[in-house]
């Protein structure tokens, strides 16, 4: 498994965990699927009243899909098939709270996570940055994500820069898209913290307010979803050049801001 999900029935909160250290929990195929089928259960565990996202390592919460895995792709220009549509809580129906703590690297791919967790809650080492445009592919779920939860010109940064430059956790939330910032390993504990007191109130009032929260802003995400296939049809190099930019340009060397 490379998803580790545990619960606490005392507290009303369940930790999920991506478990692939190794691979800086980027995710293949195989932890996509069981991410929608743990968010899908999850709604109907009724001892689980909020829900705390992190990461195992201190190398990384995220950094998107893992390049090793093939992902088919339809010849239509107008339809692809994204394999992390679907992986955040929202997409699958559950309107539980979900906290996300953040240590290390979040980049590209994490973002449909961490734009559907309801706060995140980041070490003084995280790092977010979107490496999209650098390699020859177009940035449009992730940025549409990061456009509903931070300032357009800082979302615009983010994506435009690639892999020149990474967001600090303490510029991250300068601009809101962190609520808090803790020493590095306090993260989890932090959002633990946080997950206890949400779960302790009437499931109801909580659950009826995370649906509002997020009815405000469904509709422009939901049209500006419908729109992404063609931007990425339209913009992505071909997988030989995406690769040969990877390669090319893989480099260690970037600021932080």
């Amino acid at each position: 498994m490379s998803l580790l999900v545990t619960r606490d029935k005392e507290t009303g909160v369940a930790v999920v965990t991506l478990d692939r250290p190794e691979r800086l929990n980027a995710i293949d195929l195989e932890t996509a699927e069981q991410l929608g089928s743990t968010w899908r259960e999850l709604r109907f565990d009724d001892t689980v009243r909020a829900i705390v996202l992190t990461g195992a390592g201190e190398r990384a919460f995220c950094t998107g899909i893992d390049r090793s895995a093939e992902v088919a792709q339809p010849s239509s220009p107008y339809s692809t098939d994204d394999p992390l549509i679907a992986i955040g809580p929202k997409a699958n129906d559950l309107w539980k709270p979900v906290v996300a703590a953040v240590r290390g690297m979040a980049c590209g791919g994490a973002f449909y996570l961490l734009g559907e967790a309801e706060f995140v809650i980041a070490a003084e080492d995280a790092a977010f940055f979107d490496p999209h445009t650098t390699y020859g592919m177009v940035s449009a779920y992730e940025s549409m994500y990061l456009a509903l939860r931070m300032p357009q010109g800082e979302a615009a940064r983010l994506a435009l820069m690639g892999t020149a430059e990474r967001m600090s956790a303490r510029r991250a939330y300068e601009i809101g898209f962190v609520s808090e910032v803790t020493a590095p390993g306090r993260e989890l504990a932090a959002a633990l913290r946080c997950a206890e007191t949400i779960a302790g109130y009437p499931a109801e009032a909580v659950q009826g307010t995370v649906r509002s929260l997020w009815a405000a802003k469904e509709a422009v995400l939901a049209q500006a979803h419908a729109r992404a296939p063609a931007f990425v049809a339209l913009g992505n190099l071909p997988p030989e050049q995406q690769s040969e930019l990877f390669t090319a340009r893989r480099s260690k060397e970037f600021r932080v801001r």
